[in-house]
C-alpha cells in the first residue's frame, strides 16, 4: 500500500470518529432539559461544553477533507503558504497540516 493510500485511511478513520463524536454530541444536546432550575444551569454549562466539542470536531473534519483532497490532487505534503515540503514529523503528527512549521509560525 502507497504512504498516500495509508494516510488516506488514516484520515478517512478519524473523519468517522469526529462524525460518531459529532452525532452523540448532537444527540446529548437534544435531550430535554431537567425541570430543576438549578440543575437546568448545569446542564447549559455543560451543553456549552459540548457545543464547543462538537465544533472543533466538525472544524478538524473540514481540514481532513482538505487534506483528502490534496491528496486526489497530488499537492498532499506541500506547504499551501510557501510551496515547500511539509516535514515528515509534521504531517505523522498532524496528517492534515496544510502548512509547514515555518509558515505555521509565522
Amino acid at each position: 500500500m502507497s504512504d498516500t493510500k495509508k494516510i488516506r485511511k488514516r484520515l478517512e478513520a478519524r473523519v468517522a470518529e469526529l462524525m460518531q463524536t459529532a452525532r452523540e454530541i448532537d444527540a446529548e444536546l437534544k435531550e430535554t432539559p431537567s425541570p430543576d432550575f438549578e440543575e437546568q444551569a448545569t446542564e447549559k454549562e455543560g451543553d456549552e461544553v459540548l457545543e464547543g466539542l462538537g465544533l472543533a470536531a466538525l472544524t478538524e473534519v473540514n481540514k481532513i477533507n482538505a487534506a483528502l483532497e490534496r491528496i486526489d490532487n497530488g499537492s498532499y505534503g506541500t506547504c499551501a503558504t510557501c510551496g515547500e515540503l511539509i516535514g515528515a514529523a509534521r504531517l505523522d503528527a498532524v496528517p492534515h497540516a496544510a502548512q509547514c512549521m515555518d509558515c505555521l509560525e509565522k
